[in-house]
């Protein structure tokens, strides 16, 4: 059946144009025009002209929201724009910190402190993107994960080959299985495809019953149909909306093609909105 349009969806992974993509690899080999995995992406949304007012562009993040009736976005917090919108628009947007595991304690005293200011919703893990690279079982992340337990609120972490030419050891999907098992309060989303290991991510889905999968960075014509299998047999509680605007896709591309996406009418009201408002406690 086609896709509900009455649902008002949240987005687990969406931002604000800018004139330059904020750099999301600390390797120093990795150099990029526009988007540190731009060979992978032929139609990247426009940047921001050089004479355009950079708070515009929560005004029209908003707009494209409307426009394909997305009602809470998640946006990063390291982007100096995300205090603006989450004040004035706490409706609309919520904030998730990425973190630098290598910086300890510190690291989990920032969770602390946005937590206790502006309501923290989540954490972003970017395992191969650190310097160096910080597996995801890494024990540096162990505190991380701790404070997220303490506080309730998620870890969204890449996941797979990454996109950028990086290592990707550090993202294998069999070390997500050690920290659910050492962390079984942890409410763990899986970004970025997974792949190519979406078979053993479904296993894990099915294994720990706070693991999830969003679709963050693919459009939806390539969404694994692992994947999708899943959402309509076992795994309509686990497969969690994200989109990628504008860092890689449009929303008007997003919205188009997921009208071909075969969910089953029951699994579209979990994927688009009630998965991620349980994560997120909103």
């Amino acid at each position: 059946m086609p896709r509900p349009r009455d649902i008002a969806a949240i987005d687990t992974l969406i931002g604000f144009r800018d004139r330059t993509h904020a750099p999301l690899v600390a390797s120093e080999k990795v150099k990029w025009d526009k988007h540190p995995a731009e060979y992978m992406f032929k139609d990247l949304p426009g940047e921001l002209a050089d004479d355009v007012d950079r708070d515009t562009s929560i005004v029209e993040t908003l707009a494209e929201m409307d426009k394909h009736n997305i009602r809470v976005g998640v946006i990063h917090t390291n982007d100096d724009r995300t205090a603006g919108a989450l004040k004035l628009y706490p409706d609309r947007f919520v904030g998730i910190m990425p973190t630098n595991p290598h910086r300890g304690m510190d690291a989990v005293r920032d969770i602390q402190n946005a937590f206790n200011e502006y309501g923290l919703k989540g954490v972003s893990m970017f395992p191969s993107g650190q310097n160096p690279p910080c597996p995801i079982n890494d024990k540096h992340w162990y505190p991380i994960y701790s404070k997220c337990c303490e506080l309730n609120i998620p870890v969204f972490c890449t996941t797979g080959v990454p996109g950028p030419r990086i290592p990707l050891a550090a993202q294998k999907i069999e070390l997500i299985d050690e920290v659910c098992y050492d962390f079984p309060e942890l409410k763990f989303v899986m970004r970025h495809g997974a792949d190519p290991w979406v078979d053993l991510a479904v296993k894990l889905l099915l294994k720990w019953p706070n693991l999830y999968y969003s679709t963050s960075a693919f459009a939806p014509k390539y969404w694994p149909k692992e994947i999708i299998d899943f959402a309509n047999t076992r795994g309509a509680e686990k497969i969690i909306y994200a989109g990628y605007f504008p860092m890689g896709l449009t929303l008007d591309r997003i919205f188009k093609e997921m009208d071909d996406v075969p969910f089953k009418d029951e699994v579209w009201q979990k994927f688009l909105h009630d998965n991620a408002a349980k994560v997120l406690g909103i």
